[in-house]
């Protein structure tokens, strides 16, 4: 489905750089985005306490809930602190590994946070902070937006949820976010406090990214691992088997000398949101 057909209910369009503009200004302002972001739709707010609660109470969330970080691709090594690597776990090939998977499509990653991650967007670990950055990968033109919004904004870093209401809200056990226009803007435009950046043509957004789902994104962990393969390799953590699959992970991870173990809530993959037939 194209946005032109669903004219009389989005806002914006990512593909045109007015309304990326708009977008940017609307964010920087205070309002939350609900925009494009691989190959499904992602919430993106500024990185600051007030707006990480207004998010979370909008969804139906704890309001001190942690919020993930977004940004740009050429940014994502700035959220880490590359020093706090576990032993035996060289940051070259991780800097490595996480630049095919953002080649791929929108991927998940956390590792030992940086001094330069906004607090609110900081989560406490055993082994210390760590930040969880959600990011569209270098194929969707979204990072045109999120460049802009970070020029405005003047940080390096964004915070980022996933578009959907929290089961407090909904009373439904799983309630994955959206991948089509019509289904976000039916249920979040009215809020006076988002605005909605949508694909241009969704179906071109899919077919960017065909080793992904349309749902929320994988998460690969590297603050600490999972001891070694057979063969003597780290074994990273996937944390959430989200949009790639974790056959696929574990592949892209070998070609950089690393195992993956799958955490066990990571097992079962996560399944698109299903839209009643029109």
């Amino acid at each position: 489905m194209s946005v032109q057909q669903v004219t009389a209910v989005r806002t914006l369009v990512l593909d045109n750089p007015e309304d990326v503009r708009d977008a940017a200004a609307a964010l920087a302002g205070g309002r939350a985005v609900a925009h494009g972001f691989g190959n499904f739709y992602a919430l993106t707010f500024r990185p600051d306490p007030e707006a990480v609660a207004r998010v979370n109470r909008m969804k139906g969330r704890p309001a001190g809930q942690t919020a993930s970080v977004t940004t740009v691709p050429e940014r994502v090594p700035a959220a880490f602190d590359w020093t706090r690597l576990p032993d035996g776990v060289p940051w070259q090939q991780v800097r490595s590994l996480t630049d095919e998977l953002l080649g791929l499509g929108p991927i998940g990653l956390r590792g030992p946070a940086s001094a330069r991650v906004p607090a609110a967007l900081v989560a406490d670990d055993a082994g210390g902070p760590t930040a969880q950055v959600i990011v569209p990968g270098t194929r969707c033109p979204s990072r045109s937006f999120l460049g802009a919004a970070l020029g405005l904004t003047g940080g390096d870093f964004l915070a980022v949820t996933s578009v959907n209401r929290s089961r407090r809200l909904t009373g439904r056990d799983h309630e994955p976010p959206h991948w089509r226009a019509d289904g976000l803007t039916e249920e979040f435009g009215a809020e006076p406090d988002v605005r909605i950046l949508a694909h241009g043509d969704e179906a071109k957004a899919r077919r960017r990214h065909p080793f992904h789902r349309p749902t929320s994104v994988s998460i690969l962990s590297f603050h600490r691992v999972a001891g070694h393969t057979r063969s003597g390799l780290p074994a990273l953590v996937l944390e959430r088997q989200g949009s790639l699959s974790a056959d696929h992970i574990r592949a892209v991870a070998a070609n950089h000398g690393f195992g993956l173990a799958v955490a066990p809530r990571a097992a079962t993959p996560l399944t698109p949101r299903s839209y009643p037939l029109a």
